[in-house]
């Protein structure tokens, strides 16, 4: 095993010193809750009847207090294409139970938005809150109390982060996530790209842009650009809560089968009735909580996961910020480009040597810790491989020593950026995030007069008016957890990147999201405080901003600032609260969440946590 990096052991280090009293905390709490779960065999007569009278010939195997079950909590849908393969899962991995004297049942489900369809409409001012509601929905499934191990089905955006918010709660029991893999490739991504921006500049009409729509996303699986749930998925390999190199094979094929097959059988052998108990509280630590960041810098993922990877810690009572992050960044080196990064989708990148070969670099050159507790393992080094079917038996190799692909994965030595390219910006406009992997180095630093808006819809109005043909930092304010939500505003995108081709030094400034697709123009997002006053009465400095103030964003310095007096004004009046598709009855989240910083959850900043 290689020396840890110093920056890497270091951040390692003070995120074990700040979560040391909420840690313990949270161990605690699994213990007792280990102890206190009644055995089956001690389940009162008329409640086991309740639990199996749906189950048929599985029903003498639940009574069976000495063997595993196993809970099933799903977010299958048929409407978002990454989640239509699990239609069918259940009843496969109640086979694949059988098999191993186990049993398996569907404890719940959950929502599962496609951020991809809500993308630019009301719907997306649903979508953060969706994880907070996933997490209770797994909470409610698993609360029956009748289970050994949990199966979690799901892959994309909020999904992944909030079944892990809820199992994390149920730590004392074993946990594998199971994915159902990427659709084949479609039309490139850069004529994808294209298209696009001819249809923001009025050049292609409706008809052209759907039919390349349908070209790129086209079946079955998740979308295949390196987006938010892609990230999950190279996340939940860097935490070992995978069976090894699962993320990336297709649906509908052998191998795939044959990976969630080996994850029932796994499950039923690290479950509290199995003879190698593996909690997911002692899975999910400090160390395994850097290794998500270290893959996620190292492969130039979403920056939604700044949200995503505190909240979720916080769930296992790990405290980490954006410091840390922007710390391990700059130590992390960018070996991967997937678009939008690069031009490959991941299939490409997984064709390429994909998360075995980043695995193996970022472990032998100590940018992430072997010794985590894994589920499919002795530790992350068996990650470091990738599956294959040899007749009808799965097994795995060592990754590839060298990359099939070096435009797409390049090693720890000879890597595309020195950095993880996703910074911290601080100043007197507050803290944000910026991601300049995709970014070229001559627009990390843009100083220009800024306009203001508080919708994503009045910027792409004054972009088809003319009114932004100049150097300009877009703010685009209101738009943070407590406000609306915090949608993505990815809609924003080809709009400022027709600007940046033609000349002009464009940023944007927002204290919302923007997305895993975020790519070629400079973006200080998530800023905190937001605009919207706290309950206390303070507003972010965004809401101080107006038309005309010099605002500087510097990815090169680590600053967000202006040159104007905000000492003296008032803050802009916020905009009323938007109902109709739902928003009003998620006015509770948006009152009771906390700061970005701090994951921007209402349940867990009412948890206690």
């Amino acid at each position: 095993m290689a020396d840890l990096n110093p920056a890497v052991a270091r951040v390692t280090d003070r995120i074990i010193a700040n979560s040391r009293e909420s840690r313990q905390r949270y161990l605690d709490l699994m213990r007792r809750e280990g102890d206190r779960t009644p055995d089956r065999s001690q389940v009162a007569c008329s409640n086991l009847a309740h639990a199996m009278a749906g189950m048929g010939n599985d029903k003498g195997g639940v009574a069976d207090a000495a063997r595993p079950n196993l809970a099933i909590v799903t977010a299958y849908n048929d409407m978002l294409s990454a989640h239509q393969p699990y239609g069918r899962y259940p009843e496969q991995m109640k086979l694949f139970a059988r098999e191993v004297g186990a049993t398996a049942q569907v404890a719940g489900g959950t929502p599962a938005m496609c951020d991809g369809v809500t993308q630019g409409q009301d719907g997306m001012e649903l979508s953060l809150f969706s994880r907070d509601t996933i997490a209770l929905s797994t909470a409610v499934a698993l609360s029956h109390e009748m289970y050994d191990g949990m199966a979690l089905l799901g892959i994309c955006d909020k999904i992944v982060p909030g079944l892990l918010i809820g199992a994390l709660r149920f730590g004392h029991l074993a946990c594998i996530l199971v994915p159902s893999g990427p659709m084949p490739s479609g039309i490139t991504n850069s004529q994808k790209q294209k298209t696009r921006q001819l249809y923001a500049e009025g050049k292609v009409g409706r008809d052209e842009l759907l039919a390349s729509e349908n070209a790129s996303y086209h079946s079955p699986g998740t979308c295949t650009f390196y987006g938010t749930a892609n990230s999950n998925q190279m996340m939940m390999e860097m935490m070992g809560l995978h069976m090894p190199a699962a993320a990336f094979v297709t649906p509908g094929t052998q191998l795939r089968t044959q990976l969630t097959r080996a994850a029932v059988h796994r499950l039923a052998k690290i479950s509290t009735k199995g003879d190698d108990p593996r909690p997911l509280a002692e899975c999910v630590d400090e160390k395994a909580i850097v290794n998500a960041v270290a893959g996620l810098l190292a492969t130039g993922g979403s920056t939604n996961h700044v949200l995503h990877i505190p909240a979720f810690a916080r769930a296992a009572g790990v405290i980490i910020d954006w410091q840390d992050i922007d710390e391990l960044s700059k130590a992390v080196p960018l070996i991967a480009r997937v678009y939008p990064n690069g031009q490959g989708d991941v299939n490409h990148f997984h064709a390429a040597g994909g998360m075995g070969y980043v695995i193996r670099e970022l472990l032998d050159n100590g940018l992430a810790h072997e010794d985590i507790r894994t589920v499919g393992g002795d530790s992350l080094r068996d990650y470091a491989s990738e599956p294959s079917m040899e007749g009808d038996a799965l097994v795995w190799h060592p990754a590839p020593a060298q990359s099939g692909d070096d435009e797409m994965l390049k090693p720890a030595t000879d890597p595309f950026q020195p950095d993880g390219g996703m910074r911290l910006l601080t100043g007197n406009l507050g803290r944000a995030t910026i991601k300049t992997s995709a970014v070229k180095r001559e627009r990390w630093t843009v100083e220009a007069p800024c306009r203001v808006f508080h919708t994503q819809e009045a910027v792409t109005k004054a972009f088809k008016d003319g009114e932004l043909e100049r150097d300009v930092v877009v703010v685009v304010r209101f738009q943070g957890p407590r406000a609306n939500g915090m949608p993505e505003l990815h809609k924003l995108t080809p709009a400022l990147g027709v600007l940046q081709d033609r000349g002009f030094n464009v940023a944007l400034v927002t204290d919302g999201r923007m997305s895993g697709a975020s790519g070629k123009v400079p973006a200080a997002i998530h800023c905190t405080p937001e605009a919207l006053p706290d309950a206390a009465g303070n507003a972010g400095p965004l809401s101080l901003l107006q038309d005309g103030d010099i605002v500087r964003v510097d990815a090169a310095s680590g600053t967000l600032s202006t040159s104007a007096d905000l000492s003296a004004r008032t803050p802009a009046p916020a905009p009323e609260p938007a109902m109709g598709v739902g928003r009003e009855l998620f006015a509770m989240m948006r009152a009771g969440a906390d700061g970005a910083e701090k994951g921007a959850s209402a349940i867990l900043a009412h948890a206690g946590l």
